[in-house]
């Protein structure tokens, strides 16, 4: 089963897909997109880490996120990926090819065999960013998410901590 957990910044997605991964039996590995650049990026990491707690395995793949979910799942193991949008200004900022990137993406999601739950932030709610960066990265989220939506077997939309359901083929899910 594959599940999109999306929504603004600090709305509550990665404590959801958490939740969601945690009442599932296996192994729980967590795909982590993020990259520490600063001290505020690595504290915010290591508060992340120790809120998941020691069932956990983390994997980074600040890149190459398809080789990692690839080579992760399997049977008994339920992905949480944490998050498309993070990956996705890794991509851009290193100037990597994005069209190729998410299409391998979406080709390693739709062969999973195993759950998978994805965060991604929803970046199209606000205003239009005033320069050519910010936009071709709000155009690039918002495909992905559009594509990734497409494929998941679920989808939600958290805002204020609360879950909207968007998109429902599997009555397996519960809420907190």
């Amino acid at each position: 089963m594959l599940t999109l957990i999306t929504g603004g910044a600090r709305s509550g997605k990665s404590a959801r897909a958490q939740f969601l991964a945690e009442g599932q039996p296996g192994e729980l590995v967590y795909l982590a997109t993020a990259q520490a650049f600063d001290e505020e990026m690595s504290d915010r990491i290591a508060r992340h880490r120790a809120d998941r707690g020691p069932r956990w395995r983390t994997v980074e793949c600040p890149i190459d996120l398809p080789d990692a979910i690839a080579r992760e799942m399997g049977e008994g193991r339920v992905l949480l990926i944490d998050c498309l949008t993070l990956w996705t200004s890794n991509l851009l900022l290193g100037e990597h090819d994005f069209s190729v990137a998410s299409q391998r993406l979406i080709e390693t999601l739709v062969t999973a065999s195993c759950p998978v739950i994805l965060v991604s932030n929803e970046v199209g709610m606000g205003i239009v960013p005033d320069n050519a960066l910010a936009r071709r990265f709000r155009d690039m989220a918002g495909r992905l998410n559009q594509e990734v939506s497409a494929i998941a077997d679920h989808a939600e939309l958290i805002v204020a901590g609360l879950c909207i359901p968007i998109k429902s083929n599997s009555s397996q899910l519960t809420s907190p």
